[in-house]
């Protein structure tokens, strides 16, 4: 296995945008909408450059939070670029903008996905430290859409005590683990209501449960929003609590949420990024950052892919680790519904039909989970996970020890 390499040259995904961070709930009706909304503009207010999108491509509810008027199509820039809205110095772009307050959005699933795509590369977004993703609740289209199309930094995941709300917000913090976008932390909504004419507090929807579930889960707390109806005044008036009561209860949770998150986020290792390889002229190549992998990184996350010869792509993991692949191995090791059979997993490949000299045209990145290979062969269905590359690697060290 290589040690050391010259660094890649990968294309960024998103020009000038730092981080893009998803929020995301599980299930509807939590506060995640009023949640990114406060949020992005905490980091604002810290000095940071932001953006939001409204993912809720369906229902999208940013649009009567910012105080932005809907159904009023956006600008565009002499080679098409969209110009987001812009209030109070953040960017923000939505369906609400295309759509009037009584026309539904009444799409399919790949049109869902193509807006969505469209909405954050489409745009002209400028600079940004923070692009914030305001998730559609679920576990669907859209989130697997996100994961697969960019680099993701990390995600949010919003819940209310309650444990309903807790039972559904594992799933999708398990769905963002599955596609390898980090986990940031959990942020509990609708909190502790305070009176606000006696002072005595009650606890609405039950106590701690975000906390609790962050516990079992392994993930960090960020914090709790309390319970509070000028929240949701502020936000049905287009005045987010965090501009129109910055020194509230709720506004200084926000406040120190966005700082934790900043210090999380700034404490990562830099993620590998998109990129789309020409395996033959080493176009787009991405990186490969030996010496700037921490041993302590994860054991199935990519840090970095080279080309070791014609026949062989290695792979960095962040742990430090490198594994070889010879290249129709890989092409043998296919496991798309054309060389695998999806309910038994008895393989319809036949070897044999596998020429010797089959190797990648182009390589490319899927989020942050896994790459999709596009053979000389004319194959190019297959979505390599990086888990499916740790399995490979496992059967190649294992028949090594047989062979000793």
């Amino acid at each position: 296995m290589q040690t050391s390499s010259q660094p890649g040259g990968g294309r960024e995904q998103l020009p000038g945008i730092k981080h893009v961070v998803a929020v995301g709930s599980g299930k509807g009706g939590v506060g995640k909408s009023t949640v990114s909304v406060n949020l992005a503009y905490a980091l604002l207010r810290s000095g940071a450059r932001v953006g939001l999108v409204d993912a809720d491509i369906l229902g999208p509810s940013v649009p009567v939070m910012l105080g932005l008027p809907v159904g009023e199509p956006p600008t565009t820039t002499p080679d098409g670029k969209i110009l987001p809205a812009e209030r109070h110095g953040l960017k923000a772009i939505s369906m609400g903008m295309l759509t009037g307050d009584d026309t539904p959005a009444i799409l399919r699933g790949p049109m869902v996905s193509k807006y969505l795509r469209m909405f954050i590369d489409a745009v002209e977004w400028g600079t940004l430290d923070y692009l914030i993703l305001d998730l559609a609740p679920g576990t669907g289209d859209t989130q697997l859409t996100l994961a697969q199309s960019f680099p993701l930094s990390g995600a949010i995941v919003v819940t209310t005590p309650q444990e309903v709300s807790l039972k559904i917000a594992r799933r999708g913090l398990r769905m963002f683990e599955t596609v390898h976008v980090p986990v940031l932390g959990i942020i509990e909504n609708m909190g502790t209501f305070a009176c606000p004419h006696c002072g005595r507090t009650t606890d609405v929807f039950g106590r701690d449960g975000g906390e609790r579930m962050s516990r079992q889960l392994g993930v960090p707390f960020l914090g709790s929003i309390p319970l509070d109806a000028e929240i949701a005044t502020g936000g049905d008036a287009g005045r987010p609590t965090v501009l129109e009561r910055p020194n509230s209860l709720a506004a200084q949770a926000y406040f120190a949420i966005a700082a934790e998150i900043a210090e999380r986020l700034e404490g990562r290792p830099a993620a590998l990024g998109a990129f789309a390889w020409n395996w033959e002229t080493g176009e787009g190549a991405p990186r490969w950052p030996q010496g700037a992998v921490p041993s302590a990184g994860s054991r199935t996350t990519a840090a970095g892919f080279r080309k070791r010869d014609p026949r062989t792509l290695s792979v960095l993991w962040e742990d430090g680790r490198s594994d070889d692949f010879d290249v129709r191995d890989l092409r043998l090791a296919c496991r798309c519904a054309l060389c695998v059979e999806e309910m038994s997993g008895r393989p319809l490949l036949d070897p044999k039909s596998v020429r010797q000299d089959v190797a990648p045209r182009t390589i490319r990145s899927v989020g942050n989970y896994a790459i999709a290979i596009d053979w000389n062969d004319g194959h190019n269905t297959g979505i390599y996970s990086f888990e499916h590359l740790q399995a490979l690697a496992a059967l190649g060290a294992d028949a090594e020890v047989e062979d000793v």
